[in-house]
């Protein structure tokens, strides 16, 4: 495992959000939802392409709490430009459980 600097890890901006939108995404390669979540005033409104699909109903991810990292550049995916990338844990599956706030917070505040 490479070890980074707590200065690289300052860089990254993991952010707390509530996802406000889900759609299918049937043009995707591999089977995905288009989300749309609130990162708050600072950050706003944003879109991804999150491949949640094996362990998730888009009913089932409507007002959920995210981990989000938000500052990466934007991601062209097929037909849809990603925003932010929507964090989880990958089994040996291949199933995302997603990473998220163990209580209600404010949208917006970055992982410490």
């Amino acid at each position: 495992m490479k070890q980074i600097s707590w200065s690289d890890f300052e860089q990254v901006e993991l952010r707390t959000g509530t996802i406000i939108e889900v759609q299918e995404f049937p043009e995707a390669r591999k089977p995905a939802y288009k989300i749309t979540a609130d990162f708050g005033d600072d950050i706003g409104i944003r879109k991804c392409s999150a491949q949640i699909t094996d362990l998730y109903a888009p009913e089932d991810l409507l007002g959920r709490h995210i981990v989000g990292v938000v500052n990466f550049p934007p991601k062209q995916i097929g037909p849809m430009m990603s925003q932010f990338l929507l964090t989880g844990f990958t089994q040996k599956d291949g199933s995302v459980v997603l990473a998220q706030p163990e209580r209600p917070v404010d949208n917006g505040l970055k992982l410490a």
